[in-house]
């Protein structure tokens, strides 16, 4: 069938709202009809990330929409269902089968390659193949193939457009802190970088009462939304010492910490601004390697680590979190930024200057 997505043609370039033929869906997959689609962080470094051979290529993966048809194999779904998209894990490896699906052991291929298990695309225009399915999905576009595993049902009566951030974005921050984290009351949280998924951390820090919670961003307007979760909030630019500030906020050193922006001296300082048997979670992608304070860390016994999605399931977390929302105690809806999908490269401008935390393409 043929539909429109945001392709983009080569490395480094925008994104070019264009027609593109996608295959029926096989036994396996569901054709879902995208209502909308998020944009993530990912999805924009990932068109400077890939090598050239890789394009053109769709990305996204924040999609939510309706299902219009469903393979033989397919159970769970039929026509008509409304569901969020989030990642794809193969359900029966052994990281699976304990729960940690964002570390299956066929993540790359499912997720990052731009195409089927058995190598070929779902995506073409004429002769020439589109590099697609990714994180099983490609819903920057009207239309997406993806499959049960990655497709989770919720209520029709919700508004699609203000529920597909929780396909990763919403759910890595909130993840982060529900699932690896798991923060008492009386611990301190600091979060470095409030877009999207770090805001989401300190929604899901409010929702468990954490007492210390602390929000170093640059931009004015991301720490004003920070303190309607209750941060305390820090601008690195004007703060001569960022460590020193927040231990001093945090009575000596953070318990936790998560780091979402990948910048180097920012993961540092998120070290180093620990509490002795602190640990720092790093989520940001961008930056090859992360220079890391050995004698501090030593010294502390501090903990560094990284986390895919928060550690969520898909089919459990999302959920979990639309039920908190719909208890008030996961208030995102007014992070979101709606455009039309042809102004998808506006949408990108908007979030790279900090103008809106959550653009969401509506088709």
């Amino acid at each position: 069938m043929k539909t429109r997505a945001a392709v983009v043609e080569g490395q480094g370039q925008p994104f070019t709202i264009a027609e593109v033929e996608l295959d029926e869906p096989r036994e396996d997959e569901v054709l879902v009809r995208m209502v909308a689609t998020g944009i993530c962080h990912t999805d924009i470094t990932m068109g400077h990330f890939l090598p050239p051979e890789m394009f053109p290529n769709v990305f996204g993966h924040e999609g939510a929409g309706v299902v219009e048809a469903v393979g033989s194999q397919v159970r769970g779904l039929e026509p008509g269902d409304h569901v969020v998209m989030s990642f794809r894990s193969c359900r029966s490896c052994a990281t699976c089968q304990a729960g940690l699906v964002g570390y299956c052991d066929q993540t790359l291929l499912l997720n990052y390659m731009g195409m089927r298990m058995d190598g070929s695309t779902s995506l073409k225009r004429g002769d020439q193949q589109v590099f697609g399915n990714f994180f099983g999905q490609s819903s920057l576009a009207a239309h997406a193939l993806a499959y049960a595993d990655n497709c989770v049902k919720v209520d029709p009566g919700l508004d699609l457009t203000l529920l597909a951030p929780y396909g990763c974005g919403f759910q890595t921050g909130a993840g982060t802190v529900l699932n690896v984290l798991r923060p008492r009351r009386e611990d301190s949280l600091v979060v470095y970088g409030v877009g999207a998924v770090g805001l989401a951390a300190l929604a899901a820090a409010a929702a468990e009462r954490v007492e210390s919670v602390v929000a170093v961003d640059p931009l004015a307007s991301r720490r004003e939304v920070a303190a309607r979760f209750g941060a305390t909030t820090v601008d690195p630019t004007e703060v001569e010492g960022v460590v020193e500030r927040v231990k001093e906020l945090t009575g000596g050193g953070a318990r936790y910490a998560i780091d979402t922006t990948a910048i180097p001296a920012v993961v540092k300082q998120a070290q180093q601004s620990l509490a002795v048997r602190g640990t720092l979670v790093a989520l940001g992608l961008g930056a090859e390697e992360y220079a890391i304070d050995a004698i501090d860390l030593l010294q502390g016994g501090k903990t560094v680590m990284a986390s895919i999605e928060g550690d969520s399931d898909p089919q459990e977390m999302v959920p979990r979190l639309l039920a908190m929302r719909a208890a008030g105690t996961f208030p995102m809806d007014d992070l979101v930024t709606t455009y039309p999908a042809d102004e998808v490269n506006r949408a990108v401008e908007d979030v790279t200057s900090g103008a809106v935390v959550k653009p969401v393409l509506v088709w």
